[in-house]
């Protein structure tokens, strides 16, 4: 089966960096795009990142360009979100997930057939 599993969430100050993991089982990297997302109390789901499948390419959010940054390893199967000077907005739970309808230059979805368990994102002063 496919499982998406994150990881690397913690407690940062203002401005601080973290790096989360989202690693992938039972589905190589080249198949379907795999975006990540968070959700804070109160706010909506939120696409961050995605990397496309065929290429590496990617796409960000105009709110996370130039602070957060994801990245594939195919030999780890795993896909990596760098996030740095990270700001009170920031905290959420973080999401990797994945479709077979999934692609980073197309409609937004409601659902999606994998997601992960989710990781803390806290910061604070």
């Amino acid at each position: 089966q496919v499982q998406l599993v994150e990881s690397g969430g913690g407690l940062v100050q203002p401005g601080g960096s973290l790096r989360l993991s989202c690693t992938v089982s039972g589905l190589s990297l080249d198949v379907y795009d795999i975006g990540w997302f968070r959700q804070a109390p109160g706010r909506e789901r939120e696409g961050v990142s995605c990397i496309d499948a065929s290429d590496g390419s990617t796409l960000n959010a105009d709110s996370v360009k130039g602070r957060l940054t994801i990245s594939r390893d195919n030999d780890k199967n795993t896909i990596y979100l760098q996030m740095d000077d990270l700001k009170p907005e920031d905290p959420a739970i973080y999401y990797c997930a994945t479709d077979k309808y999934y692609y980073c230059a197309g409609p937004k979805l409601t659902k999606f057939d994998y997601w992960g368990q989710g990781t803390q994102v806290t910061v604070s002063s």
